[in-house]
């Protein structure tokens, strides 16, 4: 019997909270039954297991990605069009490391193409457009913008950028600009 008040919904939600608060690796379902005050086995009228529970976060926060870099790109295009989706992008993964984790979760075809992760590659085809790519190339250019990204926020999380002495914000601005001109003068096949 499923517990009055708790919903999937709500579940994901605290998941996902949680998952900012001790990282996306430590979330289970004994933590989040703990953050309920309720039994484990409670739980499951609601997920099915663990990896169930780790979909449900990616396929939220995916989702709020989506909608955050949405807003950011709205009326722009070319090198300012790259800059709003990179510093969402940046700024949802500092805001809520666990989630950005969750959002590297694989996931199984039907639930993908459920989910936003089809948005993200659409909106980083828009921005392309702004730069005139011939269409074959586009795909080698959203890996290098997803990877770039990707790379950066990642090794800034891990502190790993801690001993440079460049402010990270300047180091940002400066890969950005160095994208710009990659996708302005992108190569010919």
């Amino acid at each position: 019997m499923a517990r009055a008040g708790v919903t999937t919904e709500g579940l994901t939600r605290a998941a996902a909270e949680v998952a900012d608060e001790i990282g996306f690796e430590n979330v289970t379902v004994a933590a989040l039954a703990r953050r309920f005050g309720v039994r484990d086995a409670s739980l499951y009228s609601h997920i099915r297991n663990a990896r169930d529970l780790r979909v449900r976060i990616a396929v939220l926060a995916l989702a709020e990605l989506a909608d955050q870099v949405a807003a950011a790109l709205a009326g722009r295009a070319g090198k300012d069009a790259l800059v709003a989706f990179a510093n969402a992008y940046r700024d949802y993964a500092t805001r809520h490391p666990g989630r950005y984790a969750a959002t590297q979760t694989e996931l199984d075809p039907a639930t993908a193409a459920a989910s936003a992760a089809s948005r993200h590659v659409e909106m980083t085809r828009a921005i392309l457009r702004g730069y005139a790519l011939p269409e074959a190339e586009e795909i080698d250019a959203v890996r290098l913008l997803h990877s770039t990204f990707h790379g950066y926020v990642s090794l800034e999380a891990a502190f790993r950028f801690r001993h440079h002495p460049r402010e990270l914000g300047a180091s940002w601005s400066r890969v950005l600009d160095a994208l710009d001109i990659a996708l302005r003068n992108w190569p010919s096949a």
